[in-house]
């Protein structure tokens, strides 16, 4: 009989189920933690990695280009007066290019109180197939940019596109990065190994993402508003009967910024703010923060 060999796994985490783990409850003896991701995304014109709007257009694509401008422009404010009308600080994942070009929209958030997390360069490139110095550097450029603007360095690190060398939590945590939002694999906070310590993963959402399911599935933005309303419902149901719970919504400025899509994700916030009795709306690096002492 032929032997074959298990398949390779990472060796990042143990694989322990939800029901047989010990998590705290969240500040106020909450159960559901939920957080917004918004992404402030800096792409190159003409050159680099791109998302679009309409696929297939040949170069100069201004169309596609305009778009993504568009979130910056426009789509990003309006979503900052929402968040200021809700009383909510979002997560901002910030491109470290976008103070070259837009520093007044951190510093619009900023006054809301929001949370800034690193999200690598631009989005125009990722770390995928970098070698351990250029990756290393890259990170480094990243943290000493936002260091400059914001007075600190940032504590949370999603890599732009999700995309990830063998190395990169190793890198991060060694960068002084208290917590990761790349894996997507569990509804708690999770340690992750590295080579020289750990690093906490914060559950970040790859179908509750405006990017995934309006331009990656065409989900319809009224859609997407009641996956939100379904997703906060359900979990705070799960999290009222077993252990505690963290949500996360990921949203970009080109996309819900768009006034027929920012009425439709109004419905879902509204609907989430209106429980903050039941839950605990926070940011992303509140959750590491809270979750770190007892998190698997």
């Amino acid at each position: 009989m032929t032997a074959f060999a298990p398949p390779r796994r990472h060796g990042r985490f143990d694989e322990r189920p939800i029901v047989d783990r010990t998590l705290e409850p969240w500040p106020g003896s909450r159960r559901l933690a939920v957080y917004v991701a918004l992404n402030l995304e800096q792409y190159a014109f003409g050159e680099g990695r791109v998302e679009d709007l309409c696929p297939g257009i040949p170069p100069p694509d201004v169309l596609n280009d305009s778009w993504r401008e568009y979130g910056n422009r426009v789509g990003a404010w309006r979503l900052a007066d929402e968040f200021e009308r809700l009383g909510w600080p979002p997560t901002l994942l910030v491109n470290s290019a976008l103070y070259r070009t837009w520093p007044g929209l951190p510093a619009r958030f900023r006054a809301l109180g929001a949370e800034i997390a690193a999200h690598g360069r631009t989005n125009a490139e990722d770390q995928a197939g970098l070698d351990e110095e250029a990756e290393r550097a890259l990170i480094d450029h990243v943290t000493a940019e936002i260091a400059a603007h914001e007075g600190a360095v940032p504590g949370g690190w999603l890599s732009p596109w999700i995309a990830e060398t063998d190395r990169t939590p190793d890198l991060l945590h060694e960068a002084g990065y208290r917590y990761l939002l790349d894996w997507c694999m569990d509804d708690q906070p999770v340690w992750l190994r590295t080579r020289s310590g750990r690093i906490l993963s914060v559950p970040y959402p790859q179908e509750l993402n405006d990017s995934a399911a309006i331009i990656g599935r065409r989900v319809d933005a009224h859609d997407f508003a009641t996956m939100v309303i379904d997703q906060f419902d359900e979990m705070l149901e799960q999290a009222d009967a077993g252990p505690p719970l963290v949500m996360g919504i990921a949203l970009h400025g080109m996309i819900v910024g768009q006034p027929f899509r920012l009425r439709a994700i109004r419905r879902a916030l509204e609907h989430v703010v209106a429980h903050r009795d039941r839950c605990w709306l926070a940011t992303a690096g509140e959750i590491a923060a809270a979750a770190a002492p007892t998190a698997a």
